[in-house]
């Protein structure tokens, strides 16, 4: 009997979820319940963050993020080019104009000796960023210390893309402490640390940056009377402030997160198993693996590898014909023809364009078993040699 196809990332759903989300369903409003406020002290409680906006994507988290930075047209706003294209639309989506930094090709993360020189070269043209997005690529932190160095003198805002890094560590703190950023943005989608169907969060520890997230992310709209004008009509009355957006989450989605974000450390546990037992099976093949520095960091959202010897096209197609469902994290943003029509050239992006052109994410995921995992070890083992 051939066995099901292992793909590259999976949820986990167990009875508790399920319980959780029929809960909602019999016993509690669907939409502007209790539940998101419990899911945004929670995310809190956990991250260390002080406040926390609950939204229905990451996207749209990086979007209100930029919106409470007053990111607007004629400003810059600057993040790596291996990332999916969320992490530079959400400038667009405001009407300011977007650029990269290349990435550090140990790290994979945005490299701050190129943001340290771009940034120097941005100051004496006068064209520095209102604000930088740092991609926290497949889990792993990039040096917040450093590039909060950098870019605090300058006031440039920094957000922290932590779509993959919920339940990673930095600097003693986990991912949303925002230690040294602004403002931090999760994403729960199915192949994410945790889910919530789809979902997100904008973490902060400040407050006026908090409350205008929440005005964005609910059109714009608030019901607290110390914000409204002019007179009131009565308790049912509400006024729109800002131009903003529904971008709220569902009671049902946040229940799940709930849920969810109880098995976190359990989920990172395991993801970090997983991840050594990789380290340790494809040590002598030829391939790049991730930093093993970062093994007990990042929250290994992804494992990718690196090929040094063999053509990529010809290793993923073998693998799929073995029903092992490997994957590849990202097309470069300055890659894709929106882009390049903006004038951005692949080129110019050297150390992302190489990772891209040569990289390959194999399954990790917490149900992901050794048996599976053994396979994929066997399998890459065979195609390689």
């Amino acid at each position: 009997m051939k066995s099901a196809p292992i793909p590259y990332g999976k949820h986990q759903i167990v009875a508790s979820d399920v319980d959780a989300v029929i809960d909602v369903l019999e016993n509690h409003f669907l939409t502007q319940g209790s539940k998101v406020p419990e899911f945004e002290q929670a995310l809190c409680d956990y991250t260390g963050g002080e406040y926390c906006t609950a939204v229905n994507s990451g996207t749209s988290g990086l979007h209100v993020a930029c919106l409470a930075l007053g990111v607007g047209a004629g400003d810059y706003v600057w993040t790596a080019p291996n990332s999916f294209a969320a992490s530079a639309n959400c400038a667009l989506y405001c009407g300011a104009s977007v650029d990269f930094v290349d990435i550090n090709p140990d790290t994979r993360n945005l490299c701050p000796i190129a943001l340290e020189s771009k940034l120097l070269k941005a100051q004496q043209e006068n064209k520095l960023p209102k604000a930088i997005v740092v991609v926290h690529f497949a889990g792993e932190s990039c040096d917040m210390q450093t590039i909060s160095a950098l870019c605090k003198p300058l006031n440039v805002a920094i957000i922290e893309d932590a779509a993959h890094a919920l339940g990673a560590d930095y600097n003693n703190k986990k991912i949303g402490a925002c230690e040294f950023s602004d403002l931090a943005v999760l994403s729960f989608h199915p192949v994410k640390s945790i889910t919530t169907a789809e979902g997100g969060a904008i973490l902060t520890n400040n407050k006026k940056l908090h409350d205008a997230c929440v005005l964005y992310a609910k059109h714009g709209i608030t019901r607290d009377l110390e914000k409204m004008q002019g007179e009131i009509d009565g308790p049912w009355h509400y006024q729109q402030l800002a131009l903003g957006y529904n971008y709220r989450l569902s009671d049902l989605q946040a229940a799940l997160g709930i849920a969810q974000l109880k098995r976190i450390d359990d989920f990172v546990a395991k993801r970090r198993r997983l991840a050594k037992r990789y380290f340790e099976g494809l040590k002598d093949l030829s391939l790049k693996l991730p930093r093993f520095d970062s093994l007990e960091q990042s929250s290994w959202h992804l494992f990718m590898v690196e090929l040094t010897e063999h053509d990529r096209k010809m290793v993923f197609d073998k693998l799929h014909e073995a029903d092992i469902l490997v994957n590849v994290h990202y097309i470069p943003i300055v890659n894709h023809p929106y882009y390049q029509d903006l004038g951005f050239l692949p080129e110019d992006y050297p150390n992302a364009l190489h990772f891209y052109q040569n990289a390959i994410t194999l399954p990790l995921y917490v149900d992901l078993s050794d048996q599976q995992q053994d396979l994929v070890i066997k399998t890459l083992t065979e195609i390689l040699q």
